[in-house]
């Protein structure tokens, strides 16, 4: 069983418009939403690809119950974890006169205590072991920057192997703990290295001296539209990503750790895992809905790419 931890989720409404101009009123098209944060669209995606998870998230208000119910219509299994606050709603709007997109994130309920110690209470109390946690998104304002190191400590403990995706100081304390894999793109592994990296051999050096120092047992560095470079310590390996259109990069890098986490579930070699998560995250990409990765999609261009 796959479980998702997010702290910060959210109600996210798309919509588009002609321009966006300031100072003026602008009238926007018919606004669709979605469930997300990291976490949530990892479970929504590891669903989308046939596999199931269990969506353990913070819960506030209405929009944390309208989370509920639009996980529900996708058939994701989920957890509330109850806060005091209300959680987020974010921003997404098309210009669709030059195909730019504005993305406002919210920085999300200001967390007490008791809200993040109700998250971790809620991984300790799980009935059924999972095979893996993965640990996605941003943190509430409020919540200690080293909450995904003591999600860490509580996966090691049940004898989990835990994925993290994340940022900033959460990604530093996180990897402090030492986690199984950390899925960084190449700033945040410049920020997590303390080096500068300009091409794919520095990118490598960086990675393994994470996993030289115990911080992590794998590396997956997301590059985009080229791929993600897998590292190890038997060694690395660029993955290229296959050539899509772009219709919205909104959800590829959440669709590429819910393809690679799917993958690893179902018993496939990390190699072959990572090389499904970037199919993933390309079938992100050409969805023209922005949403997340399609099943026959990216079993599509897994195929291609092999």
């Amino acid at each position: 069983m796959i479980v998702t931890l997010t702290v910060n989720p959210s109600v996210d409404a798309s919509t588009g418009i002609d321009n966006v101009v300031a100072e003026h009123k602008m009238k926007c098209r018919q606004a669709t939403y979605k469930p997300g944060g990291g976490g949530v669209n990892v479970a929504r995606a590891v669903r989308r690809l046939g596999g199931e998870s269990l969506a353990v998230y913070a819960s506030g208000g209405l929009h944390g119950q309208l989370i509920g119910s639009m996980l529900d219509e996708e058939g994701v299994s989920w957890q509330t974890v109850p806060i005091t606050g209300q959680t987020r709603e974010n921003l997404i709007v098309l210009e669709e006169s030059t195909g730019k997109q504005f993305r406002f994130d919210m920085p999300g309920p200001s967390f007490i205590e008791k809200d993040w110690e109700a998250c971790l209470q809620a991984l300790k109390e799980l009935e059924a072991v999972p095979d893996m946690i993965v640990a996605s998104g941003s943190l509430p304002p409020g919540c200690p920057k080293d909450f995904y190191g003591k999600v860490a400590e509580i996966a090691k403990a049940r004898k989990v192997r835990i994925v993290v995706d994340t940022s900033g100081e959460a990604l530093q304390k996180a990897a402090d703990a030492g986690v199984y894999l950390l899925k960084p793109n190449l700033r945040e592994l410049e920020d997590l290295s303390g080096r500068s990296i300009s091409n794919h051999q520095e990118a490598e050096a960086a990675a393994l001296s994470l996993i030289d120092e115990g911080r992590t047992e794998v590396v997956v560095i997301s590059l985009g539209s080229e791929g993600a470079l897998l590292v190890t310590k038997e060694g690395s390996e660029h993955i290229q990503s296959p050539k899509v259109k772009v219709a919205s990069v909104v959800g590829a890098g959440d669709s590429l750790v819910g393809g690679l986490v799917y993958s690893l579930s179902q018993g496939h070699p990390l190699r072959e895992a990572v090389r499904y998560g970037v199919a993933a995250g390309a079938a992100a990409v050409m969805n023209p809905e922005r949403e997340l990765c399609r099943r026959e999609d990216t079993e599509r261009l897994y195929r291609e790419m092999k």
